[in-house]
Parts: C-alpha cells; sequence; structure tokens
C-alpha cells in the first residue's frame, strides 16, 4: 500500500478566491470581525502572508468546525542581557491606532521559506529592535515545539505555530535596564496592499527577570497534576 501523500498548503490567485473559500470554513461572524475588532489584521493580512509564504493554509485533518488550519513557522529569540533577564514585548502599536498587548512573550518573527531559525532571528533583531541592535546568536533548540490555538489577529480560524526557539545574548544598541521602545522596521515592506493592510508600526519591550522562576513554577504545577 502507497503511503498517503502530504497534505498540500492551499493556493489562492486572488483576493477574492481565499475570501470565497474562507467563508463557508469560518464561524459566521469570524471573518467580518477581521481587521475591524481591535488588534485583528484583515482578509488582506492575510492574503499576502500566504503570496510571501509567511504563513500557509492546510486543509484540517479533523472534521469540522476545524476546516482550515494556518500554518506558521516562528522563530521565537530568547534574548539575555548581562544579568540574565529575558528580553519580553509587552505591546505593539498597529497601523490602525489599536495598542494591541502581548502576554510577555519573546522576539518573534514568522520564517520565510527555506530560512532558518537562526537567520530569522538575525532579521527579527533587525526590523524589530533596530539597525543598531547587536545581538549574539547562541544557536536554536534541536526541535521545534508545535502548539494549537485560534490565531489573534484572525479571529476563528485555528492556527498552528511551529516553534522554533534561538538562544541570544544582547551585545549592544538597546537599553539593558528598563522599558523602552522601537519602530518596526520591516512587516509590509514591498507587500502592504497600498496601506490597506494593517500593520505593526511599534514594538513595546521590557527586561523580565522572573521568567526563569516562573517557567519553573509552571512546570511543577504540570508535574504535580499529572
Amino acid at each position: 500500500m502507497r503511503p498517503p501523500s502530504p497534505t498540500r498548503p492551499l493556493a489562492f490567485p486572488t483576493l477574492d478566491s481565499l475570501a470565497a473559500y474562507l467563508r463557508p470554513r469560518l464561524p459566521g461572524p469570524a471573518l467580518a470581525s477581521w481587521g475591524s475588532a481591535p488588534g485583528t489584521k484583515n482578509l488582506l493580512n492575510l492574503f499576502l502572508e500566504l503570496s510571501c509564504g509567511d504563513c500557509t493554509l492546510l486543509p484540517a485533518a479533523s472534521s469540522p468546525p476545524a476546516l482550515v488550519v494556518r500554518a506558521v513557522h516562528v522563530a521565537t529569540v530568547r534574548i539575555r542581557n548581562r544579568r540574565g533577564a529575558l528580553l519580553v514585548e509587552t505591546r505593539q502599536l498597529l497601523s490602525d491606532g489599536t495598542l494591541r498587548r502581548r502576554a510577555a512573550r519573546p522576539l518573534s518573527e514568522k520564517m520565510r521559506p527555506g530560512e532558518t531559525p537562526e537567520a530569522a532571528a538575525a532579521r527579527a533583531v533587525c526590523e524589530e529592535l533596530g539597525e543598531r541592535a547587536r545581538v549574539r546568536i547562541l544557536g536554536a533548540a534541536p526541535e521545534p515545539r508545535v502548539e494549537e490555538r485560534e490565531s489573534v489577529s484572525y479571529p476563528g480560524l485555528p492556527a498552528r505555530y511551529v516553534l522554533h526557539a534561538v538562544d541570544a545574548e544582547l551585545v549592544e544598541g538597546v537599553p539593558e535596564e528598563g522599558e523602552f521602545e522601537t519602530e518596526e522596521a520591516g512587516e509590509g515592506e514591498g507587500h502592504d496592499g497600498g496601506g490597506a493592510a494593517i500593520t505593526v508600526k511599534r514594538h513595546y519591550w521590557s527586561w523580565d527577570d522572573d521568567e526563569e522562576a516562573r517557567g519553573e513554577a509552571a512546570r511543577a504545577a504540570v508535574v504535580g497534576a499529572q
């Protein structure tokens, strides 16, 4: 017996063809909320992501309601300063004026086709922290971690995040203490849909000294619950 063929990503030549495919596969009000609900992105954003390879849409293997899944490979860059604190993003200012709060997550970047986690990490530093920021890339974890949850940017659309952790240490170019903010220099460049797509304009950062302790507590709680 021949092994099953791998699932092929879906392709859409036009914005209308993407909308026509998604509309019957998402909860009723979901598509209308994209770009109008605070903190969300619009259909053009997803179309541009698909066009440049930042993500793929896959037919879901399960039965309804999960008829389609947005799959994204992400480099998560764990940058530490000299005292070992982790750089985390706390908020983002979007081009529509929305201030979107983040769950104190490390610097993250969607990976491009054929890009290594280390290369995506270096690009993320330049685009999100600025050209003056210098970090030393120490290496990527041997195996990615997979998380599946509903997309924050596209409500109602299930997402599969393949997270490639990259460790790095700060050399220079950003404050090592307190909170600071940076301008986004990469998102939407060359394919912003004439300004109609919603992009990130500013990032807000802080240094997390207690990240490791919280991680240990969370792991202990999981073990205790098993």
